[in-house]
């Protein structure tokens, strides 16, 4: 059975080590972390996760950027992104009002359970974007520069 890939982004080192054993334990994900922001995209092309959780407060790079960044890329767009974080919180929370870009959102601290219900409520139902972008062969010119 194919494990379905979430990328966690979060510069809390202890937090997403916990979050991925806690996720991994279910057999039913596959996690990569990713703890530097200015990191997360190439992460995100490598990995290519079925859903991104990314943390909103992070140094040297926010998470709206970070979100904004995979919007623009053509193979990740399409890739749910809930944002878990501790700076937002409360009403936020429960409505997603006024979360940057309007993103789905779980406050931290969060229970192993709220963390998957929020996974499974988000996750794109069917094979995801980029398990049809991995069984396709590959566009030999993707990578060349446009000379106009």
């Amino acid at each position: 059975m194919k494990r379905t890939r979430i990328l966690v982004v979060d510069d809390e080192v202890s937090f997403t080590r916990l979050l991925k054993l806690n996720l991994e334990q279910t057999d039913e994900y596959e996690v990569r972390i990713e703890n530097r922001a200015e990191e997360a995209v190439a992460a995100a092309r490598g990995f290519r996760p079925d859903l991104i959780l990314l943390d909103i407060m992070m140094p040297r790079m926010v998470g709206s950027d970070v979100a904004t960044q995979i919007r623009e890329d053509a193979h990740l767009r399409s890739t749910p992104i809930v944002y878990l974080s501790a700076a937002v919180g409360g009403k936020w929370a429960k409505d997603n009002e006024n979360t940057p870009g309007g993103l789905p959102f779980v406050a931290k601290p969060a229970s192993v359970e709220q963390v998957l219900a929020a996974i499974e409520q988000h996750l794109i139902p069917g094979p995801s974007a980029n398990q049809i972008a991995a069984a396709s062969p590959a566009w030999p010119y993707e990578n060349v520069a446009s000379t106009n």
